[in-house]
């Protein structure tokens, strides 16, 4: 049993056949990602262990087709199960063995930079106040805060993922329970007299008595995002303090200058009071909070003469960190990122409606090297592997004993001067020396 197992493992038929399996998988993932856009696409096909099929109108997930993960894992072991049996490690295959080493590196560390990689976004604005945290690009977070002590809020993060069950939640922090009412995955502002046939959000409390949202169709769009709505109650021992309409419309976007009328309201916190303490609750990005803090000193943006097309465009920073009295500038360009704390930070982008905005990309992937490192391992193989057969090709050649050189033929030297061997080296088969014809 255990010989079939690693006869299994070990075998060429099962490499081929995860390799044809993944051209299968980038086919119809390419295909699905028309539908489902990028980030769904490379959630469901490339980071899974199984690509699931849900049947209409069911929850059920049947699983088709392995998925990116279980295909890399697959193939993985197959490499190292193949080399441990195989090959013997010898100074003469240590090339391969580099090379393969290499291959086994690149491997784990693309698996480690899916899994551990975190990129968010920090958007700065000259002369605007300084910021210690990032956001993050494509995943939310319901938050209740705690503003009764001035110096310090007190947060409770809870993923967007829970709010989409639409179930009550319990937290051990909080004195009250929450009731998520209703949940849509992408919304837009309606008109409080709009007729619409879609789905609407309204509540009792806060922007949602006045301006309602609409279901709208998810985006696959990779230059437009999904805008969550959910509508949440909050409940107590003495009942219910109301309903409000949390969306990312509120925290991302600046509704107040589409909707003066509703200015003020916009940009008012929602909150409540219980037992003596003040809350507040919104929907919003997922914060990664830093030790130092970062402020946007000055923002360049060219353009190429006669178009909106960016030529160049940069960020000069002031980085301060309390812990390690650090208090510099930096500028930060394209090409040219800023790597600190075990981040890197870009010039990622800008805000086309206001130039004295810039947007850094933070990127945290502890996993950065390891391309680094496994192509020098490849090209290190490949070297010594060429090298090990050239110097065998050339210690052959060398070991070769030349042939002794035929001594040509003169007008009026007879043959006999030679040695019998040397006198018939290069005559056809069959001639003979005229001595030789003499004598015979």
């Amino acid at each position: 049993m255990l010989n079939r197992i690693i006869s299994f493992f070990t075998s060429l038929r099962l490499t081929v056949a995860c390799l044809a399996m993944a051209i299968v998988l980038v086919f119809v993932g390419t295909l699905a990602q028309v539908q489902l856009g990028l980030y769904e696409t490379q959630a469901r096909y490339f980071r899974s262990l199984f690509v699931f099929w849900t049947p209409g109108a069911t929850d059920w997930k049947i699983p088709v087709w392995p998925g990116g993960y279980l295909l890399g894992g697959v193939l993985l072991v197959n490499l190292i199960a193949a080399h441990i049996k195989r090959f013997k490690l010898t100074w003469k295959k240590s090339g391969i063995f580099l090379v393969h080493a290499g291959l086994i590196l690149l491997l784990v560390g693309q698996f480690m930079t899916e899994v551990y990689q975190v990129e968010s976004f920090m958007r700065l604005k000259e002369a605007g106040p300084a910021k210690s945290y990032s956001e993050d690009g494509r995943k939310n977070e319901f938050v209740i805060l705690d503003v009764t002590d001035p110096d310090h809020d007190q947060v409770v993060a809870i993923p967007e993922s829970v709010l989409a069950k639409q179930k009550e939640i319990r937290d051990s922090r909080l004195p009250f329970t929450l009731r998520v009412k209703d949940y849509i995955p992408n919304s837009l502002p309606g008109g409080p007299m709009q007729a619409t046939q879609s789905r609407r959000l309204k509540s009792t409390q806060g922007v949602g008595q006045r301006l309602p949202f609409d279901e709208r169709p998810i985006t696959a769009k990779m230059d437009d995002e999904n805008k969550p709505a959910a509508v949440v109650e909050v409940l107590t021992d003495k009942g219910s303090l109301g309903d409000w309409t949390v969306t990312t419309w509120l925290t991302k976007y600046q509704l107040e200058e589409s909707l003066p009328d509703l200015a003020m309201l916009l940009r008012a916190p929602q909150q409540f009071t219980h037992a003596g303490r003040t809350y507040q609750v919104a929907l919003r990005p997922i914060r990664y909070y830093k030790p130092h803090v970062i402020q946007l000193l000055d923002f360049t943006h060219a353009k190429y003469r006669g178009t909106t097309i960016a030529k160049d465009f940069s960020s000069r920073i002031r980085l301060t960190n309390p812990q390690t009295r650090e208090d510099r500038e930096v500028k930060i360009y394209m090409n040219n990122p800023l790597r600190y704390g075990g981040e890197t930070y870009y010039q990622a982008s800008f805000d086309p409606n206001d130039d004295t905005v810039s947007v850094l990309q933070v990127v945290r992937n502890p996993a950065w090297l390891t391309p680094y490192f496994s192509c020098t391992l490849v090209g290190l193989g490949l070297i010594t592997q060429f090298l090990m057969h050239l110097l065998g090709f050339l210690k052959k050649t060398a070991q070769k004993v030349p042939a002794k050189p035929v001594q040509a033929f003169k007008p009026g030297v007879e043959p006999q001067a030679l040695a019998p061997a040397e006198a018939d080296l290069g005559r056809p088969k069959g001639f003979q020396s005229s001595a030789k014809r003499r004598n015979s």
